[in-house]
């Protein structure tokens, strides 16, 4: 018998060498960031003051708070209305299956570029152009929501079966129809799921989009914690994890019926 055949578990040189120059560059890196035990029992100690002020939540100024859950609902669902209307053209362009090359590149490439930015930072921009408020918010989520909802959408028609389509051209159906009659229909539970997973994640979304003046109760918690109000800090938390629960609760409910 060979060596390697009486070895039946040799060892992996490569894998352990490869291991062991990733735990080196972890240790350099956690040195390089100062990373150290020192600051994180401060930091806990820190945590644990800022906690106590946080507490008991103080709900007095609720008028404020459902002003601002209000508008960040209200960006949460036009963005992905509007997310959702420009992603269906998009997806459907970008399928390699059912559009030529030189149609579904371009627009993959245009797709990559939503998906490019972070959400936040597609936020400073809006602001930046089109000033504070609400509108630059929408703005930057109906991006976000195009760059997911048609990506996962054009992969979605490109696993469709084929057979349906070539059925419905053969009996003369148009560009139109084809789509409506065969295309659509094998993927529309898909769509509905990735369009009810944007609107929960544009309901998170549109939490954080305020603190760079984008609208939503984003721009009162940013407040908030510039006046050390870690009380109404904590009524802000608290309603923000109320909505995304409820929205959970929803979506699951609306998924079922779908099934």
């Amino acid at each position: 018998m060979s060596a390697a055949a009486r070895r039946a578990f040799a060892p992996n040189w490569a894998a352990r060498a490869g291991f062991a120059a990733l735990a080196l560059y972890v240790a350099y890196a956690t040195a390089q960031l100062d990373l150290t035990w020192a600051r994180l029992s401060i930091g806990f100690g820190e945590a644990g003051r800022l906690f106590a002020r946080m507490l008991p939540p103080n709900f007095a100024r609720w008028e404020l708070l459902a002003e601002g859950m209000l508008e960040s609902l209200q960006i949460a669902v036009l963005s992905t209305a509007l997310g959702i209307l420009l992603s269906l053209p998009l997806g459907l362009l970008a399928a390699r299956n059912i559009a030529p090359w030189f149609v579904a590149v371009p627009v993959r490439g245009f797709i990559a570029v939503c998906r490019s930015l972070h959400y936040v930072i597609v936020a400073i921009l809006f602001v930046k152009a089109l000033g504070f408020g609400a509108l630059a918010g929408v703005a930057a989520l109906t991006v976000a929501s195009m760059g997911f909802i048609a990506k996962l959408f054009a992969e979605a028609v490109e696993e469709i079966s084929m057979k349906p389509v070539e059925a419905a051209r053969a009996a003369g159906g148009g560009t139109l129809a084809v789509l409506i009659h065969a295309v659509l229909p094998q993927v529309a539970s898909r769509f509905t799921g990735f369009c009810l997973y944007q609107l929960d994640s544009n309901l998170r979304n549109s939490t954080l989009v305020g603190i760079v003046g984008a609208g939503g109760i984003g721009g009162t918690l940013f407040a908030a914690f510039k006046r050390f109000d870690y009380d109404f800090v904590s009524a802000i938390l608290i309603a923000i994890i109320a909505l995304i629960f409820l929205a959970e609760l929803l979506s699951g409910r609306i998924r079922a019926a779908m099934r």
